[in-house]
């Protein structure tokens, strides 16, 4: 078969495998079948560009970043539901139904369940989807169509063999993430120590919202057809239930659980049956929908400026129930946030026995004025999310006591730092404000893998054949990798790691021979590969370049890790010239110093730095020495620098190094604060950013000029720079 013939079936059999998953709910293959198969395409198609076709499944992510979200107006507009909370409202809206039809009873009414997302509109040209459209304010809202594409369930080709899609399809239905992708996606944050999402509805907004459609390809979005837009020609169905059935054919995954309603008792006897069944679906449904099922009749009941008269929704209430909040836990995440669960007596919300709950930060528990020992009121948020409501004021025992924060990490006991930093800075700890509370040791057992891998990975430390594959084996066997320090004395168990699965001796020596070279990148390096909260690769060289070594930084004073606020009292103190503009700077600013002050100053931050120098890791500064040997002027010192554009003389991070390494700090960003732009070939929207703030631009002749001959040499030997 040829490569274009195996194209064309490669791509077939991937768009039926998705309407057999979303539409049909008959999977023809595995997911791991299906990944497979996309690889195949993928490679395919990179062979072959002349064949590239914008509806290729592999096309669902393209990894571009959208520069933002257009807003757009609906052809149709996008109205709400009027919302009922009893059976009385909703025998009173049929009967308000049959009166505007001038009838004794209500038409035939279609009631299916209300799926707790995000509205959308797709728009489909000649069977094609050529947009997707938030809801907005009803008559306008935002294009995600990039979004959209990544969502699997979304057909970007509707097709069937005996019915043609209509010149314009415009499907209106709900976005939505389901429980079991909800639920990982929490785990994943909880570990990571991120703020858990409330419910699965905020989450699919937030995630719908993202600029980068991996994002949405990553949690899984989903969707659900469930009504209409703009529809050219309007005879392609007369019935909302024909519109279903249409859609289904075109390969539209649609809504399962639909009832045909003769009278009201049957709607009202639809929304009890469906009440006892919720709890099992695997999307979030917080109520139903009942409809006009003929479009003729919907077009006679007609709106209001808000809402459709064909239609109304039923809210079911959220189950809550009283349990007893018997403690806290403090849980360590691996970014080391620490976040408060509730310990509480078992109780069955929705089905399932509930005996945790995320309070999520401890301003949240202040504000709930939580005590161990209340009776509080739980509730599942979205179906799933088990939250504490409120407290029974009530019922609280005598001597209930407040729930602490903690003043050290639970898991390391090292320092911790409050968010927002002004209530740290103020020495508020008990703030209803406060969003997290953080451990900041970067060697915390919690946080531990994570670090190891940052620590060894490219840009960092550089330590080759140190992945996180290998981290993982290492750790999983009896070999003791637990800190940094522990990476250095790997040598000392060459024996174990050839025991370890696709090790062999040809990797254990380039690895050992690479974690050997690791010792001497200096003190920049190293702090800058810690993870120490504040401390990124330019506050590293920063700070390389202002304290010849490691004990000399931690001997430091606050001040001094902030020397521009000194007062030219304390600027004499530290021998700084008291002219501000010519003190130097550690990129640590008044909010940042004292947290990485706090760390510093340690027992912790003393033990990592101690086994480091223990093992034979060089931590003396590199650039400290730079600056006492530079002999040529000081012109980069302070300048806020941006790069763009392809350079033939460096790479961007080799440049980015360089040019911090003379004291400049370069940026991702153009700003009025930018003080050069240094633009290669195709420099793009900073360049024009750049000439629209008059901001002066540097072609790389330029840079090369100004650079002083030592600088280029020594840039040269080390592999900086290519060529003189």
């Amino acid at each position: 078969m040829s490569d274009r013939n195996r194209i064309a079936e490669l791509r077939e059999l991937l768009h039926r495998a998705n309407r057999a998953y979303y539409a049909d709910a008959k999977p023809i293959m595995s997911d791991h079948e299906f990944d497979q198969r996309l690889k195949e395409l993928e490679a395919l198609e990179e062979k072959h560009p002349d064949l590239a076709d914008s509806n290729s499944p592999t096309q669902r992510v393209g990894g571009e970043i959208t520069g933002g979200f257009k807003t757009v107006r609906h052809a149709a507009p996008m109205r709400s539901i009027d919302n009922t909370y009893n059976e009385d409202e909703v025998r009173a809206w049929c009967d308000r139904i049959a009166k505007n039809l001038d009838r004794d009873t209500p038409p035939t009414l279609i009631a299916d369940a209300k799926i707790d997302g995000v509205a959308l509109s797709l728009r489909y040209e000649n069977g094609d989807l050529v947009s997707a459209v938030t809801r907005g304010d009803g008559e306008k809202g935002d294009d995600i169509t990039a979004n959209a594409r990544a969502i699997r369930a979304i057909p970007l080709v509707l097709a069937d063999s005996e019915l043609t899609p209509p010149p314009v399809l415009e499907v209106r239905g709900e976005a939505f993430i389901p429980f079991k992708e909800f639920e990982r996606i929490n785990a994943e944050r909880e570990a990571a120590g991120d703020e858990l999402f409330m419910n699965p509805r905020n989450s699919c907004a937030g995630t719908l919202k993202q600029l980068n459609p991996k994002i949405v390809a990553d949690r899984n979005v989903s969707f659900v057809a469930h009504g209409r837009g703009a529809i050219e020609p309007a005879d392609f169905c007369e019935s909302y239930s024909e519109l279903l059935q249409q859609l289904s054919a075109l390969g539209m995954p649609t809504n399962q659980g639909v009832v045909v309603c003769e009278s009201i008792d049957e709607v009202v006897a639809a929304i009890h049956e469906y009440d006892t069944k919720r709890h099992d679906a695997p999307f979030p449904v917080d109520g139903m929908v009942v409809r006009v099922d003929d479009f003729a009749l919907q077009e006679v009941l007609g709106s209001t400026s808000k809402s459709p008269r064909w239609c109304v929704a039923f809210k079911y209430p959220a189950e809550r129930k009283p349990t007893k909040l018997v403690s806290v836990d403090f849980m360590v995440g691996k970014s080391g946030r620490i976040t408060p669960r509730a310990v509480m007596e078992p109780v069955i919300l929705a089905g399932t026995k509930v005996q945790h709950a995320s309070l999520f930060n401890f301003g949240e528990v202040r504000r709930k004025d939580l005590r161990l020992g209340d009776t509080v009121i739980v509730e599942k948020a979205g179906e799933i999310i088990p939250q504490v409501i409120e407290v029974v004021q009530e019922k609280r025992p005598k001597g209930a006591r407040k729930i602490k924060a903690p003043m050290e990490c639970p898991a390391c006991g090292g320092p911790v730092e409050v968010e927002p930093p002004e209530l740290e800075e103020q020495g508020d700890y008990e703030s209803e404000q406060e969003t997290s509370r953080l451990c900041v040791n970067p060697e915390c057992p919690a946080q531990i893998r994570e670090k190891l891998i940052w620590f060894a990975g490219r840009g960092q430390m550089d330590i080759d054949g140190l992945g996180e594959k290998t981290i993982d084996q290492i750790r999983e066997s009896e070999i003791p990798l637990n800190r940094f320090a522990d990476i250095f004395a790997l040598k000392d168990h060459r024996d174990a790691l050839l025991l370890i699965e696709r090790m062999g001796e040809k990797k254990v020596e380039n690895l050992l021979a690479s974690i050997e070279e690791a010792k001497s990148r200096g003190m920049a390096r190293v702090l800058g590969s810690l993870g120490i909260r504040h401390v990124g690769d330019a506050t590293a060289r920063a700070l390389s370049r202002e304290f010849p070594d490691i004990s000399a930084l931690l001997r430091a004073d606050e001040a001094q890790l902030r020397p521009k606020t000194l007062s030219r009292d304390d600027a004499a103190k530290y021998g700084f010239d008291p002219d501000p503009k010519e003190r130097p700077s550690t990129n640590l600013g008044k909010d940042t110093a004292p947290a990485v002050f706090a760390y510093l100053h340690s027992a912790q931050a003393k033990s990592t730095f101690d086994a480091l120098q223990k093992a034979g890791v060089d931590l003396a500064s590199r650039d400290a020495q730079e600056n006492a040997n530079r002999t040529h002027d000081a012109f980069f010192d302070g300048k806020k620098i941006v790069l763009t554009g392809g350079l033939e003389h460096f790479t961007r991070p080799d440049l980015k190094e360089l040019l911090e390494s003379l004291g400049a700090h370069v940026s991702g960003s153009v700003s009025k604060k930018t003080d050069l732009v240094i633009a290669g070939d195709d420099p793009g929207s900073k360049f024009d950013k750049a000439m629209e703030l008059g901001i002066e631009i540097w072609d790389e002749a330029a840079l090369l000029k100004r650079l002083p001959q030592d600088v280029k040499e020594k840039a040269a030997e080390s592999g900086l720079f290519r060529g003189r």
